[in-house]
């Protein structure tokens, strides 16, 4: 195993870290109950969590799509509308296709500022267009293919009810039109994970079953230098997307610890999630259980407490052990270049989700968006049908947005709980995790009787379902905003001014004459006045006065 030079590897790192995100994968088998699973946490400071909505429609002949970058609305141009578009909520559309991405950047010199087809754009178009997985690839190759790839370099999640794809995809540079990819299939009882870095390495050259891929991918990285050897031996990641330290420690940590929670084996990668060492892991494993949907969910909030990487308890924590720390993401002290952890949970997540892909229901029933706005450690999945219709007011695009606070919107409340706990993280965590499991223990536990019904009325009429389905979700979503409020207005007062007041049942006490009892005043943990007086010495020392 190679060392890596850790101040060398600092001084190489490029990555695009504009939108670091991540993405879980879960194959049928891998699957509790066999559904496929993928999730996503859509990580920016600059994004506004929102539910996005494309109603199904049909076109004309020779109408035209304008297209506009995702993450800056810049326009790029346009392209052939189709004559059918599909119903789209979130990520997800009414034939339980999903997709999701990872940004990881890789050469500079292979973007192409004058395509049209941006990462974010062909994700949606895609989903309008795309009846299963296979065909998603198809569509997302030939968009590029037709129209130039805008972005830089992407793994993206494309999932069905039956398969799980991960796809890695760069464009070719300026003045030369499409993009070089590999899509590979996840088998049936593995999972995967990608989290800003590109991880497809080497890839077989003949099993469309498993493998599709761009057919000059390996020659253009030959024209270009960045390949030499036998077609065999060729890996994408090693190509167009070579390891720097951010690479490992930013974004293969991430993925290593979602495997190393789900198969005791990868334990012995933790020195590549340090960036210490470039063996890489494995595109996917077989865990040693399986995961319901839950489960990914919970992983999604993984800060990689318990392990080496755990950051909790130094000095940067501070006195109430936060797993945060304000971006960026390295710092500089006396000429030499520091990091701090990326844990998967991050504050700077403006939407994320679980997609939940069923197929032995109905598509309008079997589909599940669980999707949450904000911090995925601290927002709430809901159940979002692939059917929906309507966007709950709470998380509708122009409900506020990053400039106008607005109180009835989903991701400006959590935003709101959320910097409340960042300052109190171990006390005030455990308050929202209690509502937090309160509400999704709650969905689940309704679940099966809301499926039911909406198979019933299915039975009769699939409008009605699909009705039903999106009402209980909305419904839902206004709960759980509300409570989420009251969560809010419970830490303002339990928690002001660094005293703690004192409960019973749930309910906050009274002295014996009506008013408020005194708080507590806790103070800080022993552990961290040892680190003031290690730090100050006698400076803040009781003395006798003579």
């Amino acid at each position: 195993m190679k060392k890596v030079l850790l101040s060398t590897l600092l001084g190489l790192f490029t990555i695009t870290l504009t939108f670091p995100c991540t993405n879980l994968l879960v194959g049928k088998k891998a699957s509790t109950d066999g559904s496929t699973i993928i999730s996503y946490a859509a990580d920016s400071y600059g994004l506004y969590g929102e539910l996005y909505h494309w109603p199904a429609r049909q076109y004309r002949p020779g109408e035209k799509l304008k297209v506009y970058e995702w993450d800056t609305g810049k326009y790029l141009g346009e392209i052939p509308q189709a004559l059918q578009t599909y119903n789209v909520v979130g990520n997800m559309n009414e034939h339980q296709v999903a997709i999701a991405e990872t940004t990881f950047g890789g050469r500079e010199e292979l973007s192409d500022s004058t395509g049209v087809m941006d990462y974010g754009s062909l994700i949606y178009i895609t989903l309008q267009r795309a009846r299963n997985a296979r065909e998603a690839i198809d569509i997302m190759t030939a968009l590029v293919r037709d129209h130039g790839y805008y972005s830089s370099g992407e793994s993206f999640s494309i999932a069905d009810p039956n398969e799980v794809w991960v796809m890695e995809m760069i464009g070719k540079g300026v003045g030369n039109r499409g993009a070089v990819w590999v899509a590979i299939r996840i088998p049936d009882d593995c999972v995967s994970a990608h989290a800003n870095q590109a991880r497809i390495q080497q890839f077989p050259l003949n099993d469309p079953a498993n493998c599709l891929y761009a057919p000059d991918v390996i020659s253009f990285a030959r024209e270009k230098g960045y390949f030499s050897g036998d077609d065999a031996d060729f890996s994408f990641a090693k190509a167009y997307a070579p390891l720097d330290f951010g690479a490992l420690r930013f974004c293969e940590a991430r993925v290593w610890s979602f495997f190393n929670k789900v198969n005791k084996d990868m334990k012995r990668y933790v020195t590549y999630a340090q960036g210490k060492t470039t063996d890489p892991m494995p595109l996917y494993i077989k865990p040693d259980r399986k995961l319901s949907a839950h489960d990914v969910q919970q992983q999604m909030r993984d800060h990689y407490e318990g392990t080496e990487l755990d950051w909790r308890f130094d000095v940067g924590a501070g006195p109430f052990n936060s797993p945060y720390r304000w971006s960026p993401l390295t710092f500089e002290v006396d000429s030499v270049e520091y990091c701090n952890e990326r844990p998967t949970a991050t504050q700077q997540t403006g939407f994320s989700f679980v997609a939940q892909m069923r197929s032995w229901l109905p598509n309008e029933i079997g589909g599940i968006l669980w999707f949450g706005i904000d911090d995925a450690a601290q927002t709430v999945y809901y159940p979002i049908y692939c059917g929906h219709r309507e966007v709950p007011h709470e998380m509708a695009v122009g409900n506020g947005d990053l400039l106008t606070f607005s109180r009835t919107s989903a991701f400006w409340i959590h935003n709101w709980v959320s910097n409340m706990v960042y300052t109190r993280y171990n006390d005030m965590s455990e308050d929202m995790k209690k509502v937090q499991s309160s509400l999704e223990d709650s969905f689940k536990a309704s679940q099966p009787e809301v499926e039911k019904k909406a198979a019933t009325l299915y039975a009769q009429s699939r409008p009605e379902a699909v009705h039903f389905l999106t009402q209980y979700s909305n419904q839902l979503v206004k709960n759980g905003v509300d409570e989420w409020r009251k969560l809010g207005e419970y830490l303002l007062v339990k928690y002001i001014d660094g005293v703690i007041k004192k409960e019973e049942n749930g309910t906050f006490q009274r002295n014996p004459h009506g008013l408020p009892a005194f708080p507590s005043r806790p103070g800080y943990s022993n552990e961290y006045y040892k680190k003031i007086v290690e730090q100050t010495g006698d400076k803040y020392k009781v003395q006798p006065v003579n």
